[in-house]
């Protein structure tokens, strides 16, 4: 779900209007970017595979304790950063969608507890395995993210560059289309 977490990043553009979108980009991608460093430093792993059938081995940032935690370093950036409680609580909320969002698409391959402590089963409800269902449901949500940024750009600010959040999803919508995502079969 590459697309589906850069959507709800500019789609909530509307509801924190004070918050700079590239923030809101970022928030809902916080823990990948904690992921790739861990990877690097072998902690977690990755091996690429096509269209939604990555193997991931998150076994701290994408767990749910893990998640929370990270959620509320969100919160804590927002809250401080920007000196209001709200802008917090949606950094916060916008992080933690992540989980949520994978929790629906990802093979059983997310912890409870980092580092898979106890053992737990792990969770995911592997949506991926329907790969047009998915494709289908991250332009949905990207149109609808973009729908909902242009509308309040252009009224918030009719002479802005209200182009610019719709733009940034357009490139990363041709960047996931150029890469392995769902073909037709032949005829």
């Amino acid at each position: 779900m590459f697309l589906g977490h850069f959507a709800m990043g500019v789609g909530t553009k509307p509801f924190a209007p004070k918050l700079p979108v590239w923030v809101l980009l970022l928030a809902p991608q916080f823990m990948d970017l904690l992921f790739m460093p861990l990877v690097a430093l072998g902690v977690e792993g990755y091996e690429p595979g096509p269209y939604g059938h990555d193997v991931l081995n998150a076994l701290y940032t994408h767990s749910l304790v893990g998640a929370v935690v990270i959620s509320l370093g969100a919160y804590a950036i927002g809250r401080y950063a920007w000196k209001t409680v709200r802008s917090g609580l949606i950094l916060g909320g916008l992080c933690f969608s992540h989980w949520i969002i994978d929790l629906f698409v990802h093979h059983q391959d997310m912890p409870l507890l980092p580092g898979n402590l106890g053992g737990f089963p792990k969770l995911g409800l592997g949506l991926w395995d329907y790969e047009y269902v998915i494709f289908g449901l991250e332009v949905v949500m990207a149109v609808v993210g973009v729908g909902l940024y242009a509308r309040w750009s252009m009224q918030a600010r009719p002479s802005a560059r209200w182009y610019v959040g719709p733009l940034i999803v357009t490139v990363l919508f041709g960047l996931m289309i150029m890469g392995d995502v769902p073909r037709l079969p032949p005829l």
